[in-house]
C-alpha cells in the first residue's frame, strides 16, 4: 500500500519537474526568479495542505525547528543550483542531486536510525546509481567541484530532515501540520528575500502563474505523501524508490515533449525499474 502512495508522488515530482522547466524558459533561472517560484509554490502548497488538514494550523516548538531547518535548507539548495547553472553541465547535476537525495537518507537510516540492510535495498541502490551514472554526458566546461558537493548533500539532507521529524520523540503535529509550517516558513524566507534583492523583476505573466500554481500543488502534495509513507517505511527503502521512480516518470514525460529521451536514457530507465523490483520483490 505504502508503495504505491510514494508511486503517487513520484508521477507528482515528476510532473512538477516538467513545470518548473517550462517556468525557467518562460521567466529564467537567475535567483529572484527562483525565489518568486519559491514563493509562489510554498503559498499554493500551505493552502492546499491547510485544507487538507481541515483548516487547523497546528504547533509544536520541535516541529518549528524542524520546519525551519527544511526550509532552509531547500533555499540553500536553490542557491547552490543557482551558481551550478553555467559552471557543471545539466546531466551532472540532476546525478548528484539525485544521488544524494538517495545515498544520505540510506545512510543515515541505517546508522542512525535502526534500519535494517536487506539484499533488495542493496542491489536497488547499486542499479540505481548505475542508472543515474548512464546518463552523464561529457562536457568541456571545468570547475564547479564545490557546486557538486553542495548539490549532493543539500538535496539529500531534505530526506535526512524529514526522516529526523519522523523518528524522534519530541511532541509534533501531523504529517499535514508539518507540511503547511514548512510552506509558511517558506514563503515567509522567499518574500522577505525578495524584498531585499536588488536583481531585475521578472515577467511572470499568466502562464507563469498557472505553472507556479501547478508545480506548487504537486510538490507540496507529492511531499507530504512522502511523510505518510516515511511513518511506515525506512528511509533505506523509500528514497532509492523515489529516485528510481522519477528518472523512469522523467524520461516517460520526455516522450510527449520535443526533447525525446536518448538510447542511454532508455536503459537507464530499464536498470532503474530492475532496481526497483529488486527492492519490493526481494
Amino acid at each position: 500500500m505504502y508503495y504505491a502512495v510514494i508511486s503517487a508522488a513520484v508521477v507528482m515530482f515528476g510532473v512538477q519537474f516538467l513545470l518548473n522547466k517550462e517556468f525557467q524558459k518562460l521567466c529564467g533561472n537567475t535567483l529572484r526568479a527562483t525565489l518568486v517560484l519559491s514563493l509562489l509554490t510554498s503559498a499554493v502548497g500551505a493552502a492546499v495542505l491547510f485544507a487538507v488538514n481541515k483548516f487547523r494550523l497546528e504547533f509544536t516548538l520541535f516541529s518549528l525547528l524542524v520546519a525551519v531547518w527544511m526550509a532552509v535548507n531547500n533555499l540553500a539548495f536553490t542557491f547552490c543550483s543557482q551558481k551550478a547553472f553555467g559552471k557543471i553541465n545539466l546531466s551532472l547535476y540532476s546525478v548528484f542531486s539525485m544521488l544524494g537525495g538517495m545515498m544520505l537518507p540510506f545512510i543515515a537510516g541505517l546508522t542512525f536510525f535502526d534500519e535494517k540492510p536487506t539484499l533488495g535495498k542493496g542491489i536497488c541502490i547499486v542499479l540505481v546509481a548505475a542508472a543515474l551514472l548512464l546518463t552523464v554526458r561529457r562536457d568541456d566546461r571545468k570547475g564547479g567541484v564545490g557546486w557538486y558537493v553542495g548539490i549532493f548533500v543539500l538535496n539529500g539532507m531534505s530526506g535526512v530532515i524529514s526522516k529526523v521529524f519522523q523518528a524522534l520523540p519530541y511532541e509534533k503535529t501531523s504529517d499535514a501540520g508539518f507540511s503547511v509550517l514548512t510552506a509558511v516558513v517558506s514563503v515567509l524566507i522567499s518574500g522577505v528575500w525578495l524584498l531585499f534583492s536588488k536583481e531585475k523583476k521578472i515577467k511572470l505573466g499568466r502562464n507563469g502563474l498557472l505553472l507556479s500554481v501547478g508545480s506548487g500543488l504537486l510538490g507540496r502534495v507529492g511531499y507530504f505523501l512522502l511523510l505518510i509513507a516515511l511513518s511506515n517505511l525506512p528511509a533505506s527503502a523509500q528514497y532509492p524508490f523515489v529516485t528510481g521512480g522519477v528518472m523512469i516518470v522523467s524520461t516517460v514525460i520526455c516522450f510527449f515533449t520535443k526533447e525525446k529521451p536518448t538510447k542511454r536514457e532508455i536503459l537507464s530507465v530499464a536498470v532503474s525499474f530492475a532496481g526497483i523490483l529488486a527492492l519490493v520483490l526481494l
